[in-house]
């Protein structure tokens, strides 16, 4: 049987990357809390709790959880949302979070859509609306990894800490 982009949660054993290249991921995910967001409203009481829990257990067993976003200035709403509430909150449980800044070079990624790699040997492209709303990932054969390691090895040889650049350019 096929494995899901589910199974590779469960199965990984040291490391799960992302590489996160829209501007807007508005129709996916929390779509109630960014609604409270672009209101005002305060983050809600166990913002994001199911998935802190799953991080802060990989972490905890020693395994890394870690993104880099592409990302161009001045920043979409929904960035400003997912910067400010997902990130700050999803790096207590030990999420590793960087940024790619495109706005005054060149992206070294472009046309490389999001996807997720697993332990440098498995991954799993993401497709998306135009609207940012999440239909679906290709698990792909392992003898298509290098491919997306390569593709995560420039995206952290150009990004930063997130960290560092929010304290920059936070909003």
């Amino acid at each position: 049987m096929p494995k899901t982009l589910g199974d590779l949660f469960d199965d990984f054993e040291r490391e799960a990357f992302r590489l996160e290249a829209l501007d807007d991921y508005g129709r996916s995910g929390n779509v109630d809390a960014y609604r409270l967001f672009l209101d005002g409203k305060p983050k809600p009481d166990g913002y994001n709790a199911d998935w802190l829990e799953d991080v802060r257990k990989n972490v905890e067993a020693g395994r890394r959880m870690y993104r880099v976003h592409v990302v161009t200035r001045p920043l979409t709403p929904y960035l400003r949302f997912e910067l400010a509430w997902g990130y700050t909150t999803n790096s207590t449980a030990g999420e590793e979070f960087f940024i790619l800044d495109v706005t005054q070079q060149a992206n070294p990624l472009e046309g490389v859509g999001d996807f997720w790699l697993f332990d440098s040997v498995t991954a799993a492209p993401m497709h998306y609306t135009p609207d940012g709303e999440f239909t679906g990932a290709d698990v792909l054969p392992d003898d298509r990894a290098d491919e997306y390691v390569g593709y995560r090895d420039t995206a952290l040889a150009h990004a930063v800490p997130f960290a560092n650049w929010w304290a920059e350019h936070g909003e």
